[in-house]
């Protein structure tokens, strides 16, 4: 398995294997090997040069014990993100794109991921590779939309972007393994599920979503928090109408 504390590491503190390899003074494939399997480790002499480069704890990127059962909690967490806007491109990337089993989207709006992230031509190619996509957004019209929009400053204009997020989603709902339905649900953390990891973002008050933190999980054995947000997610998903897909 791969070692996604050491990857998200790197991508926050925006370096590249390279650049962590010259800053450590070992061969990058050394890295490579450190990142893409979490059984191999540095010396500790080592580990705590690429810990103090990358400005985490050592014990972090490389847990005394790697036994995820024997320390769910802790191994849940790949890192927590200051806000929503601080996750690195490459991340998004790699989970959309890697995605070989399920994805699942809880937003309001979720606007960024189609047009950032070019999200409908990953439907559609992942969709025919089996993949199946829930996506549940905002109603525009819903009291917890309306409210949420004058909380954070922008009445009428998130109404606007879940309209149009779900504009966007209407010319992929009608694929199979695609269901897109809609929810008026308080919206207290915006949930992004691909296979066995997930990105949580939570909410405050009068902050917009790309404002507030965000947790990067990935499912464990024996894991609580992971089957807390995934069962909020159906939660929901249970609740939400479906979106027609007229052609």
């Amino acid at each position: 398995m791969a070692n996604d504390r050491l990857r998200a590491a790197i991508d926050a503190a925006g370096l590249t294997i390279e650049q962590v390899s010259v800053g450590v003074e070992v061969d990058p494939k050394t890295v490579e090997r450190w990142v893409y399997s979490d059984a191999r480790r540095p010396h500790r002499t080592t580990r705590l040069r690429v810990a103090q480069l990358l400005r985490v704890e050592e014990t972090h990127l490389w847990p005394a014990d790697r036994r995820p059962s024997a320390a769910p909690a802790v191994a849940e967490l790949v890192h927590l993100y200051p806000t929503r806007s601080a996750v690195p491109f490459t991340l998004w990337s790699e989970l959309i794109r890697g995605a070989v089993e399920a994805v699942d989207v809880l937003v309001f709006s979720g606007q960024f991921l189609v047009e950032q992230h070019d999200l409908l031509p990953v439907i559609r190619a992942k969709a025919a590779e089996g993949v199946r996509f829930r996506l549940a957004v905002g109603d525009h019209s819903s009291p917890a939309v309306v409210q949420r929009a004058a909380e954070e400053g922008t009445a009428g204009g998130l109404e606007g972007r879940v309209q149009l997020m779900r504009r966007y989603l209407h010319d992929v709902a009608h694929l199979p393994g695609v269901e897109v339905r809609a929810h008026g649900t308080i919206l207290y953390n915006s949930i992004y599920r691909f296979d066995g990891q997930a990105l949580i973002n939570g909410h405050a008050f009068g902050s917009l979503a790309g404002q507030n933190p965000t947790l990067h999980i990935r499912k464990v054995p024996d894991g609580t928090i992971w089957e807390h947000y995934m069962r909020s997610f159906e939660r929901v998903w249970d609740l939400a109408r479906p979106e027609t897909a007229e052609r």
